[in-house]
């Protein structure tokens, strides 16, 4: 176990468990994606994966200016939440209420990663490393916008779907 004597060892650690974080997602949102009835549920969790890939690319550039070599420290937390996750896909659930699961998962993750990156980019600012703040500060924003889009997404109907036990879009393929 690293010894954290700084805040920058910290901040290093973090980024370490956020890089991990975002590569777990990567594997994830395909098979939420994939999942998903709703059309433009499936549409926001495609595109987030194409963001989440811009992630790791913007964390591979904060190790690049903290000077090291990008390393992931597991993450149990994220670990936790994709399981989950998978575990919830496997439910016996009709379509409607598959796609409200579906956005309650992806917003536990959401959730876990703007507490982190909040944190980090609060470290880094406080550590001058302003550089660095602007990249984990964008992704927080990225973060942010994810989460209000999947909440508008249940409000806008996934949810009424759900529960009214309608079906939520055009059709499954698992």
């Amino acid at each position: 176990m690293a010894q954290m004597r700084t805040l920058h060892d910290a901040l290093v650690d973090e980024v370490r468990d956020l890089y991990h974080a975002e590569k777990q997602l990567v594997k994830a949102l395909p098979k939420l994606a994939k999942n998903a009835t709703n059309d433009a549920l499936r549409t926001a969790l495609e595109n987030h994966l194409a963001e989440t890939e811009q992630q790791v690319a913007r964390l591979e550039e904060v190790f690049e200016l903290l000077e090291l070599k990008p390393r992931a420290k597991p993450c149990a937390g994220m670990a936790g939440i994709v399981e989950e996750g998978s575990d919830m896909l496997e439910e016996d659930a009709e379509d409607a209420v598959l796609d409200a699961m579906i956005v309650a998962a992806a917003q536990r993750a959401e959730h876990y990663e703007i507490a982190a990156y909040g944190t980090a980019a609060a470290w880094a600012e406080g550590l001058g490393l302003k550089s660095v703040a602007k990249l984990l500060n964008a992704t927080l924003a990225e973060e942010k916008a994810a989460d209000a889009k999947l909440s508008k997404l249940a409000e806008s109907g996934i949810n009424a779907a759900a529960e009214a036990g309608a079906p939520a879009g055009s059709g499954r393929q698992r």
